[in-house]
């Protein structure tokens, strides 16, 4: 299993990478494999404004649908490069 060192990480197996003036946001590769098969992801809205807590982001699998909180209050945004 992949633990990269220099990622903040929540215990809902999400975590967060500060890049400069912000930040990128993923789910662990344990939550990944529990998943299994991703069939929809809901991704933050460009320009929105975030609260710490609040619902930033849903994926959806066979198994489950899963809310991902918001760490930190912000705005959000997409590097369309890696979208």
């Amino acid at each position: 299993m992949n633990v990269p060192d220099d990622l903040l990480y929540t215990d809902s197996h999400e975590w967060v990478r500060r890049e400069g003036d912000k930040v990128r946001v993923g789910i662990t590769d344990h939550a990944q494999a529990e998943l299994t098969d991703v069939v929809y992801v809901e991704l933050p809205k460009v320009g929105a404004s975030y609260e710490t807590k609040g619902t930033i982001a849903v994926v959806e699998s066979v198994k489950a649908a899963k809310r991902h909180l918001c760490t930190r209050q912000g705005n959000g945004s997409r590097d369309q490069s890696r979208a």
